[in-house]
């Protein structure tokens, strides 16, 4: 421990977890209807309390549509814990395994059980507040654990909200929120926890997963990176800077699978930047008075946008403004305290610049040229493996050669971050982009442990294939029919 107040901290969580423990012990491995209800209350502490989660949402970033925070920030738990509720049933049923000799003999039967951890422990982070602290309760419920969930102390007003809600509807030793400062968060992941789920960055993964280390506690980590775009000369341009602006600006680039930055041929460049300026225009008109327009979560996310701004121009970029109004003049300070950012392109980008080596976690976009396909990927591979990846195009080999030539925690074709509102699909990074996955059925797997169930024959294998010594030529009749190509 490094101070007292983590000390503290850790000695309440300690006996919080103790509790949810014991429960979970008394319980033995909860049936389907108790799954379903405690999906269901999650639900309704979703679905009845929309307009104080948009409040909160909106509180704490300065200025967030309610739009959005029900679109990307409400609606994906709400799909997730739907579709747990109506599948988790076929999910926990146990699935009978066909066995080969030797344990095959006759009469003997093989399954999997998949049971419930125990607790798990979940930090989540301030970007999506609301679905990346409740979204990961579908797959921990449905598998029939207890939950203790850490939101992040950056987004105050939505974690308050999620404590306030989750003691109304649900016992603490089932569910419950711990909420404080980075010490409280550095203490919950040296928990004794059966599993833990991070969402956050990379560094502070790398943290959580050498605390959970220390008690062997196996961890979920889902972390960010440089989501690249990938366009091919055979995309439609329109609609690939249409998916592309939208999937970077909805929440004023502050995702973890927003677009990174574009790789594209030189010669439509400028094109782009024609379809991009005109699309911002469309959609956000009188951008500094603009309601629809996502402001960053404080002042040091806007100061950091601005020193990105600066590195890029002092080392030759050139900023292009998209919106009508200049906002952000690049190289330029806003007054004190603003947490808005227009949405810039950044043309002529180099490795060396921070803006290309950094997650930018804004509204600005990197388009850079790219001779051809090979090319594009071969700059994508030199660096970390991605949480996302996107292609754009209709060249079915181009397409295939991204696909087997590129590794990423998931894939959008002709679109941008579709693969994590698609439930059904496991979402997850992989290197430094995170590991392990959840949603949909791959949630409730993650948080269960397959366990091998064998039942043995009353046959006695031993004795009809001369297992018991002493060793004769029977058994080696057997093992040299068993061990052949």
């Amino acid at each position: 421990m490094n101070s007292l107040a983590e000390m503290r901290a850790a000695g309440t969580m300690d006996s919080l977890l103790a509790e949810q423990r014991a429960a979970f012990i008394a319980e033995g491995v909860a049936d389907g209807r108790t799954r379903i209800d405690r999906l269901n209350r999650a639900l309704e502490l979703l679905i009845a309390h929309q307009a104080r989660w948009c409040e909160a949402a909106a509180h704490d970033f300065g200025q967030r549509p309610a739009a959005i925070t029900r679109f990307m920030d409400i609606m994906p738990a709400v799909t997730a814990l739907k579709l747990a509720r109506r599948r988790v049933q076929h999910w926990m049923r146990p699935r009978r395994q066909r066995l080969g000799l030797p344990a095959g003999a006759p009469g003997s039967r093989g399954a999997i059980h998949y049971q419930p951890l125990g607790v798990v422990g979940a930090i989540s982070p301030w970007n999506f507040p609301i679905t990346l602290s409740v979204g990961p309760l579908a797959g921990i419920l449905a598998a029939g654990n207890r939950c203790m969930l850490k939101p992040s102390e950056m987004t105050p007003m939505v974690s308050a909200l999620i404590q306030e809600l989750v003691q109304r509807y649900f016992d603490a030793r089932e569910l419950a929120v711990i909420t404080g400062d980075g010490t409280v968060a550095a203490a919950f992941s040296k928990l004794a926890f059966d599993h833990l789920l991070y969402t956050g960055s990379g560094a502070v993964g790398k943290r959580v997963m050498a605390a959970a280390a220390e008690q062997l506690v196996p961890v979920t980590l889902e972390l960010g990176g440089k989501c690249p775009v990938l366009l091919g000369r055979s995309a439609n341009l329109a609609r690939a800077v249409d998916r592309i602006m939208l999937g970077k600006l909805a929440n004023a680039g502050q995702m973890c699978i927003a677009p990174d930055y574009v790789l594209m041929p030189a010669e439509r460049i400028d094109e782009f930047v024609a379809l991009a300026r005109a699309w911002v225009a469309r959609a956000y008109p009188q951008l500094s008075r603009n309601p629809d327009y996502t402001h960053l979560i404080d002042e040091r996310a806007a100061v950091r946008m601005r020193a990105l701004l600066q590195d890029a121009s002092a080392q030759g970029a050139r900023i292009v403004a998209l919106a009508p109004e200049t906002v952000t003049p690049a190289g330029e300070d806003q007054r004190a305290g603003a947490r808005m950012v227009e949405p810039l392109l950044i043309l002529g980008a180099t490795q060396h610049m921070r803006v290309m080596q950094e997650e930018i976690f804004g509204p600005l976009l990197p388009v850079l040229a790219s001779a051809d396909i090979e090319a594009a990927v071969a700059t994508v591979n030199a660096g970390p493996r991605p949480l996302a990846l996107y292609y754009f195009g209709s060249d079915a080999g181009e397409r295939r050669f991204v696909l087997e030539h590129t590794r990423s925690g998931g894939v959008t074709i002709n679109g941008v971050g579709m693969h994590f509102m698609a439930e059904e699909l496991p979402f997850g990074g992989i290197g430094a982009s995170g590991m392990g996955a959840y949603h949909g059925e791959q949630g409730f797997r993650s948080f269960s442990h397959a366990r091998a169930v064998y039942v043995q024959p009353g046959l006695d294998l031993a004795g009809l294939i001369g297992l018991r010594p002493p060793y004769g030529p029977r058994l080696e009749k057997v093992l040299n029919l068993l061990i052949r190509r």
